[in-house]
């Protein structure tokens, strides 16, 4: 009787001196021996942190994934980071392009650098569906695009959205990709004649379909992933609430736009940059956004193991044949005279047109190798020769506006009168034919003016072509040469 009595009096004494008790808040307080302690990690209000780094238009350039993979894998260590692409990995580095596997070295980087997702862009398609497919089975990240349908052509169906989760946070991101490539028809900026199997819709018409997202899938984030390009990306976020940000690509511009609030960001291009977000969410939202363009070109450090397979990849003897010498360094209306002149010798045509967007790179002062004309011819377009009639070619010009660059013929303009001469001054009357040379892709935009049934298709791209004619001339002089020409 006497210990039952002590020890109740004992506890007695203890449940003096400590108490629990709960103020207005969702925070427990606890008093322990007088002192009043606040438990935080039970609120329910935390932010929470999240870097995601971002590149666009990398157009087959590797040389910085060495570098990526060091930075985005340190930052790892104390973040919730993600890892993103804006689209269009393919055509611009021979090394990727004209690979025994086109663009197989470029899914093989992305894969060890560690990606999670990727929009489709409109260069993704130039290598035709058989190879599209084969690359997109290959890739360990999630390929997004809402806006194509790759009904029975066998490649992937990506999906319109994916929620990807970090931490415990889920960022749903949504991919849209242009398709403004073709007057009168809905196709990306590729050649037509490689998505005939697929079929597209515009941005805007899709993208109200998914206003739901955040509901449906939980998420904390709904960030559009796009290759529109900037102004399409500030109207995106102008107009539609439930997108949280835009991560784009398409227009190579280096962008740091906050839109109600929202971010809107893009990386360059070439993969010079890379881009890094870095977000604070609370309830759904983000309550503070920071931008950092990394310079991968002023950065030392990489990873080893990716260094040296970029190198493997890199050591490609045959790009590095001299294959003809320039006088003078090729500016890209100077490389316009050199391309057209190029293919209208060497299929020894009447003419030849060349698209200026067609150009992607300069050729230096000195030796020509492989690699540079591919550089500057990235796309594997065909050969192709043209029989039309000078009335037809006059046609073309005038009613599409089109600007190209020209030899073997040239134009004047007089109040009604729009005549054409041959390289000689000698006039060409409508009704004489010519033969011109050209890429197939100028042919396949510009369909209703090109028919097939007047076309040669050639076994040469361009680009190999090309080659060939500086093998046979050697050195080239194009100094101060423009014959740029627009109706």
């Amino acid at each position: 009787m006497k210990r039952s009595l002590k020890s109740l009096l004992y506890l007695f004494l203890i449940l003096s001196f400590t108490f629990y008790a709960c103020d207005d808040s969702d925070n427990v307080i606890v008093v322990v021996n007088d002192k009043v302690e606040e438990n935080d990690t039970v609120a329910d209000n935390s932010s929470q942190e999240l870097t995601i780094f971002f590149i666009n238009d990398q157009h087959g350039e590797i040389d910085n994934f060495a570098k990526v993979k060091y930075l985005v894998d340190k930052e790892k260590e104390s973040r919730n980071t993600l890892l993103v692409c804006a689209g269009d990995i393919f055509s611009g580095n021979p090394i990727v392009d004209q690979y025994s596997q086109k663009g197989f070295p470029m899914i093989d980087l992305m894969n060890k650098t560690g990606f999670d997702i990727a929009v489709l862009g409109n260069h993704e398609f130039d290598y035709g569906i058989d190879v599209l497919k084969e690359r997109m089975n290959e890739a360990d990240f999630k390929w997004i695009c809402a806006n194509v349908d790759m009904l029975s052509s066998g490649v992937p169906q990506p999906e319109a959205y994916s929620t990807l989760e970090v931490g415990e946070l889920k960022i749903s991101f949504i991919g849209l990709v242009e398709t403004f490539g073709k007057e009168g028809a809905i196709i990306p900026s590729t050649h037509p004649w490689r998505v005939t199997e697929l079929e597209f819709q515009r941005h805007y018409d899709v993208i109200g379909q998914y206003d739901d997202i955040k509901d449906q899938e939980g998420s904390d984030l709904v960030i559009a992933l796009t290759h529109l390009g900037t102004s399409s990306d500030i109207r995106l976020a102008e107009e539609n609430d439930f997108i949280d940000a835009v991560i784009g690509g398409h227009s190579h511009q280096v962008v740091e736009e906050k839109i109600n609030e929202k971010p809107v960001v893009q990386a360059g291009s070439n993969l010079y940059l890379l881009g890094k977000l870095k977000l604070e969410i609370e309830d759904k939202k983000i309550i503070k956004s920071e931008v950092e363009m990394i310079n991968l070109n002023d950065f030392d450090t990489e990873d080893a193991d990716l260094a040296k397979l970029i190198a493997d990849y890199n050591n490609a003897p045959e790009f590095e044949e001299v294959v003809g010498f320039a006088t003078n360094y090729l500016s890209r209306d100077e490389i316009g005279c050199f391309y057209t002149t190029a293919l209208k010798d060497y299929y020894n045509v009447d003419a030849s047109f060349q698209n200026g967007g067609g150009i992607r790179a300069d050729i230096d002062q000195g030796d020509i190798t492989a690699l540079e004309i591919f550089n500057m011819d990235p796309f594997n377009n065909q050969s192709v020769i043209f029989t039309l009639t000078a009335k037809e070619v006059k046609d073309f010009f005038r009613e599409t506006g089109a600007g190209l660059h020209i030899s073997g013929i040239y134009f004047e303009q007089s109040g009604n009168t729009y005549t054409m001469y041959d390289e000689d001054g000698n006039i060409v009357n409508d009704n004489e034919e010519i033969t011109i040379g050209i890429n197939d892709y100028i042919p396949a935009v510009y369909d209703s003016y090109f028919p097939l049934e007047k076309a040669t298709i050639q076994n040469l791209t361009t680009a190999e072509s090309i080659i060939n004619y500086l093998k046979e001339v050697n050195t080239i002089d194009y100094d101060n040469c423009d014959r740029y020409y627009q109706y």
